[in-house]
């Protein structure tokens, strides 16, 4: 039991201490904060009045979503229904109204149940996501024209994602208890306010912050519930359980693993078998869609694709992907196993994500949400960061300029494909950079932002401060301290092995 009471000691250590202030530790931060007065000092009363860090980055939040509402207004009043190529030149396409008639939704058609005229016979979407686009329906007038229904919808859509955008800010605000602030990363993300309401994904989004929040608690069971549903919304959170199982192999916490890992999936057992059971056609559609779906815009395939004569099949392209991503998972789970301390949770989750979004076939502007919360909690540094969203908002115009130019007919008016190419490259370099700062800040656990402030992994529930059990390579010798003398701060002690044997 000695491992747990290490982690209850740090927890509690961690709670004792003073908030760290990244105006003091970030001078991206602190340059910025001199639009609002200045670096907050010592001596201000945080948590004396209503404005507390929770409700100001709630607030931002929100905010910066109405933001992204008003750069749709184009396309709200006319161009989703007047000119092929308007709603591009724009930069403000979304789904959401196009498939209100488009999935039935407008005839009152039942979501996996009810087959679909046209192409596409069943909705392509996770039962979660399509349960939530009926309820939307539900909300939406059934009278007057089209026009006004989808708009409508849209606008239904939009407040009910607005709640998922604020959750998500609450979440990463409250996951790292001594770091509130890092929070603004994700309510400033100009990035997500961009691709907010472009689809559905916030949904799932917000489970998985929320999934966050409750492993960082140590409510395991919470975390895998929802987590689970969280899955039931979009495919990408399951991956988290990879990085989380590795990391509980390393502390020897299999029994939270274990816990966390039957709650994910009677979770998604409960979502999904009443349909898979009723309307199994129906329900494996976005399985079977995901898999025959071709070579499609954002990703390096389609660079490949449209640079040769003979471009690959979709059945090859599938293997390859999954080869290189079972690749890239093998080489998280030895970066977890091997790295100098134990990674933190959120760093690989992060990972893991950013792994499964580079070697995909198709990368669609509003997967950027996916990271946005992970990228906050992995390394919450402003530089890196605003490096990171300045390419994805170069690829979201990017996308949309490729779009107009492809539907504007002789008039090209747009970026062509050599320039969409470059914002496919800015797209993965950007997400590559940052990849490759939290591999340095874990095997250089001095210059991770949150370990400077003297905290082990505050994401991590029964993982923070607990001892290593399994390790391999160097990691196994014992235990030394870095010596930086730049590093101004704590020694950061690296990772050695604790007891072997049982779990808790």
């Amino acid at each position: 039991m000695c491992g747990m009471a290490s982690a209850e000691s740090t927890q509690a250590s961690v709670h004792e201490r003073e908030p760290v202030r990244p105006t003091k530790e970030d001078e991206v931060a602190a340059a910025g904060s001199e639009l609002i007065g200045g670096p907050l000092g010592r001596r201000a009363l945080l948590g004396s009045s209503w404005w507390t860090p929770v409700r100001v980055i709630a607030l931002v939040a929100i905010g910066m979503f109405a933001l992204g509402l008003v750069q749709k207004a184009p396309c709200y009043d006319g161009a989703w229904f007047f000119g092929a190529s308007s709603q591009y030149t724009h930069a403000c396409y979304s789904d959401i109204p196009h498939l209100y008639q488009g999935r039935g939704f407008a005839d009152g058609l039942v979501p996996y149940f009810d087959r679909l005229p046209g192409d596409m016979q069943y909705l392509e979407y996770p039962v979660l996501t399509g349960v939530f686009m009926e309820v939307a329906s539900w909300l939406t007038p059934g009278s007057g024209t089209i026009q006004y229904q989808e708009q409508w919808y849209w606008m239904v859509n939009a407040g009910m994602l607005m709640v998922c955008a604020a959750v998500i800010a609450v979440c990463v605000t409250r996951t790292h208890a001594r770091r509130p602030w890092d929070g603004l990363l994700v309510a400033l993300a100009p990035a997500a306010a961009l691709t907010a309401t472009i689809n559905w994904d916030l949904l799932a989004v917000a489970l998985t912050a929320a999934a966050m929040l409750m492993w960082s608690r140590g409510r395991s069971l919470a975390f895998g519930i929802l987590l689970g549903l969280a899955t039931a919304a979009k495919l990408y959170p399951f991956l988290l359980l990879g990085p989380l199982m590795v990391l509980c192999w390393r502390a020897g916490r299999w029994r939270a693993f274990g816990t966390a890992l039957g709650g994910a999936a009677a979770a998604w057992i409960v979502v999904n078998g009443p349909v898979m059971l009723f309307a199994f056609e129906g329900w494996s559609k976005f399985y079977t869609f995901s898999q025959e779906r071709g070579v499609d815009f954002g990703s390096f395939w389609l660079i490949m694709a449209q640079n040769s004569d003979d471009p690959l099949s979709t059945d090859t392209v599938n293997t390859l992907a999954t080869l290189l991503m079972l690749a890239c998972c093998a080489a998280v789970a030895a970066l977890a196993l091997t790295a100098p301390r134990r990674p933190r949770f959120a760093q690989l989750a992060f990972l893991i994500v950013a792994a499964f979004i580079l070697t995909n076939k198709v990368y669609s502007p509003q997967y950027v949400l996916w990271l946005v919360p992970l990228a906050a909690l992995a390394r919450p540094k402003w530089r890196d960061y605003l490096i990171w969203q300045a390419c994805e908002v170069a690829y979201f115009l990017g996308i949309w300029l490729y779009l107009a130019y492809t539907t504007s007919g002789d008039a090209h008016k747009g970026l062509p494909t050599d320039g969409y190419h470059w914002a496919i490259g800015l797209h993965l370099l950007g997400t590559l950079y940052l990849c490759v700062m939290v591999v340095r800040d874990i095997f250089m656990p001095d210059r991770d932002p949150v370990r400077r402030s003297g905290d082990d992994d505050p994401s991590g529930g029964v993982l923070d401060g607990a001892e290593d059990v399994f390790v391999l390579g160097p990691a196994a010798r014992p235990r030394r301290h870095v010596a930086d003398a730049q590093f101004d701060g704590p020694p950061v002690e690296w990772g050695r092995p604790g007891p072997t044997g049982g779990s808790l």
